[in-house]
């Protein structure tokens, strides 16, 4: 993706760096707003919680899907979240997009998933992604945008979005 200004600003795309590692750490740490104020922790268990958590996802990501794109987003040459996605030959995965809640409601979200949308209908590849099954705002954004549940996987919902015209499975 190049960098486009919207209504949201200049939206850019920059691949990571080991330098980013404490920033992507914060944006991981803010997709859990809601469980930190559930939980009953000190901010050092935490902080322990959430780095081992973080952890664990790029483990996955990286022994899962070794190809994957990791890229910061930008808004406004400013750091404004993450997207990590996954291609190949039949298919596009979306594994993960979070946006810093200092950012979020901007429209930056559905700005870089209608752009998946389009690299997807260019290439005639379905769009997938995981979505937490209690995240509904989440989940209404991807339905708002087209996409739908066709399984379920414990506390997760998988959903997809298929190019208009697409042959469908």
């Amino acid at each position: 993706m190049q960098s486009r200004t919207t209504h949201m600003g200049s939206i850019a795309l920059r691949p990571t760096g080991s330098d980013d590692e404490e920033f992507l750490l914060r944006v991981f740490a803010s997709t859990r707003e809601a469980e930190r104020e559930a939980a009953d922790w000190s901010d050092a268990e935490w902080d322990a919680f959430i780095r081992t958590q973080f952890s664990c996802q790029k483990e996955h990501y990286e022994q899962h899907f070794p190809t994957a794109e990791r890229r910061i987003v930008l808004r406004d040459n400013e750091p404004a979240g993450q997207i990590w996605v996954w291609r190949t030959g039949t298919q596009i995965r979306l594994l993960d997009l979070a946006i810093l809640s200092s950012h979020r409601n901007a429209g930056i979200g559905s700005h870089l998933i209608r752009e998946l949308q389009d690299e997807a209908t260019a290439s005639g590849r379905p769009l997938y992604h995981m979505v937490e099954r209690d995240n509904r705002a989440a989940l209404r954004l991807y339905e708002r945008l087209g996409f739908v549940v066709f399984d379920e996987q414990g506390m997760h919902l998988q959903m997809e979005w298929r190019p208009p015209g697409g042959p469908s499975e």
